[in-house]
Protein backbone atom coordinates (compact mmCIF):
# COMPACT_ATOMS: atom_id res chain seq x y z
CA UNK A 1 0.00 0.00 0.00
CA UNK A 2 2.94 2.52 0.52
CA UNK A 3 3.79 2.65 -2.74
CA UNK A 4 0.09 3.29 -3.53
CA UNK A 5 0.30 6.12 -1.49
CA UNK A 6 3.45 7.17 -2.75
CA UNK A 7 1.59 6.97 -6.45
CA UNK A 8 -1.29 9.06 -5.35
CA UNK A 9 1.07 11.96 -3.41
CA UNK A 10 2.43 12.09 -7.23
CA UNK A 11 -0.74 12.53 -8.97
CA UNK A 12 -1.78 14.56 -6.17
CA UNK A 13 1.08 16.88 -7.25
CA UNK A 14 1.43 16.52 -10.83
CA UNK A 15 -2.74 16.40 -11.89
CA UNK A 16 -3.61 20.06 -9.69
CA UNK A 17 -0.48 22.00 -10.56
CA UNK A 18 -0.75 21.46 -14.27
CA UNK A 19 -3.99 23.67 -13.53
CA UNK A 20 -2.16 26.31 -11.47
CA UNK A 21 0.39 26.64 -13.92
CA UNK A 22 -1.50 27.12 -16.67
CA UNK A 23 -3.33 29.79 -15.04
CA UNK A 24 -0.28 31.46 -13.56
CA UNK A 25 0.85 31.74 -17.15
CA UNK A 26 -2.02 33.17 -19.04
CA UNK A 27 -2.39 35.51 -15.50
CA UNK A 28 1.10 36.01 -14.33
CA UNK A 29 2.27 35.09 -10.51
CA UNK A 30 -1.10 36.89 -8.76
CA UNK A 31 -1.53 34.93 -6.15
CA UNK A 32 -4.48 37.49 -4.82
CA UNK A 33 -6.24 36.96 -8.60
CA UNK A 34 -6.38 33.27 -8.20
CA UNK A 35 -7.55 33.56 -4.32
CA UNK A 36 -10.28 35.69 -6.36
CA UNK A 37 -11.05 33.15 -9.23
CA UNK A 38 -11.73 29.99 -6.04
CA UNK A 39 -14.09 32.44 -5.05
CA UNK A 40 -15.63 33.28 -8.30
CA UNK A 41 -19.44 31.54 -6.94
CA UNK A 42 -20.46 29.48 -3.94
CA UNK A 43 -19.88 26.24 -5.63
CA UNK A 44 -16.30 27.18 -5.65
CA UNK A 45 -16.38 28.75 -2.29
CA UNK A 46 -17.68 25.70 -0.85
CA UNK A 47 -14.92 23.64 -2.43
CA UNK A 48 -12.54 26.02 -1.39
CA UNK A 49 -13.69 26.01 2.25
CA UNK A 50 -14.08 21.82 1.91
CA UNK A 51 -10.29 21.43 1.34
CA UNK A 52 -9.30 23.92 3.67
CA UNK A 53 -10.88 22.54 6.41
CA UNK A 54 -9.85 18.89 5.15
CA UNK A 55 -6.04 20.26 5.23
CA UNK A 56 -6.36 21.94 8.88
CA UNK A 57 -7.87 18.55 9.97
CA UNK A 58 -4.71 16.64 8.30
CA UNK A 59 -2.42 19.12 9.83
CA UNK A 60 -3.54 18.54 13.35
CA UNK A 61 -4.00 14.70 12.67
CA UNK A 62 -0.11 15.02 11.27
CA UNK A 63 1.46 16.55 14.69
CA UNK A 64 -0.56 14.84 17.17
CA UNK A 65 1.33 11.69 15.39
CA UNK A 66 4.34 12.81 14.92
CA UNK A 67 4.78 14.20 18.74
CA UNK A 68 3.51 10.52 19.93
CA UNK A 69 5.88 8.65 17.05
CA UNK A 70 8.91 11.18 17.09
CA UNK A 71 8.89 10.92 13.09
CA UNK A 72 9.74 14.19 12.32
CA UNK A 73 9.58 13.33 8.28
CA UNK A 74 5.89 13.22 8.73
CA UNK A 75 5.79 16.59 9.19
CA UNK A 76 6.28 17.15 5.29
CA UNK A 77 2.87 16.51 4.43
CA UNK A 78 1.85 19.60 5.98
CA UNK A 79 3.32 22.29 4.13
CA UNK A 80 2.55 19.67 0.61
CA UNK A 81 -1.04 19.84 1.89
CA UNK A 82 -0.98 23.63 2.03
CA UNK A 83 1.20 24.32 -0.92
CA UNK A 84 0.53 21.89 -3.09
CA UNK A 85 -3.15 20.43 -1.96
CA UNK A 86 -4.73 18.34 0.24
CA UNK A 87 -4.85 15.91 -3.20
CA UNK A 88 -0.73 15.27 -2.32
CA UNK A 89 -0.48 16.06 1.52
CA UNK A 90 -2.90 13.54 2.57
CA UNK A 91 -1.28 10.71 0.69
CA UNK A 92 2.45 11.83 1.02
CA UNK A 93 1.36 11.32 4.84
CA UNK A 94 0.11 7.99 4.57
CA UNK A 95 2.74 6.98 2.65
CA UNK A 96 5.60 8.55 5.47
CA UNK A 97 3.34 6.64 8.44
CA UNK A 98 4.12 3.23 6.38
CA UNK A 99 7.82 3.54 4.70
CA UNK A 100 9.27 2.04 7.94
CA UNK A 101 7.17 -1.09 7.79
Amino acid sequence: MKYVYLALAVWGTIHPMTYFMNWFMLNGFDLGGMIDAWHVNPATSGLVWDLTIAAVALTVWVLVETWRSRDWMRLLAVPAAFCIGVSCGLPLYLYLRLRKG
